[in-house]
């Protein structure tokens, strides 16, 4: 069963551009692993891959390419997927319309139903050089 899931045009455009830089060619996709789990009841892991493992199912949908797990494709089920950019984060959220806003203290101004995966490990050019104090 492949999941009834929207993708923004800010998400689409992420991802493509992650697997595009991937450099793996024509046909590669996102590999998107979801489960329960985190703060606001999902975590998940994503790479760009060749090709869907004997265990995943290619789900083609707002123009693109993810790899998912019969689990991933059950939680993505009714769910948004869209990128979120601010000055202090960026990052794939899941908005599930059903879902409560998380109430911990860290997590900032909540909004109902959303999980953040902070893709901060990608780089955006070279590191900064740390500041030293004189």
């Amino acid at each position: 069963m492949l999941p009834n899931l929207t993708v923004t045009p800010a998400a689409a455009k992420f991802i493509n551009r992650v697997v595009r830089f991937s450099g793996l060619g024509t046909g590669a996709g996102l590999r998107l692993a979801v489960k329960p789990g985190g703060c606001s009841g999902y975590s998940s892991d994503f790479s760009a891959q060749l090709a869907p493992a004997a265990d995943e199912q290619l789900c083609e949908v707002g123009g693109v390419r993810l790899f998912l797990a019969a689990e991933s494709r059950l939680l993505l089920n009714g769910l948004t997927m869209d990128f979120i950019e601010t000055a202090t984060e960026s990052g794939l959220s899941f908005i599930d319309p059903n879902k409560e806003a998380c109430a911990c203290s860290s997590a900032g101004a909540p909004q109902a139903g959303v999980t953040h995966i902070n893709i901060s490990a990608i780089g955006r050019g070279r590191p900064v050089a740390p500041v030293l104090p004189s």
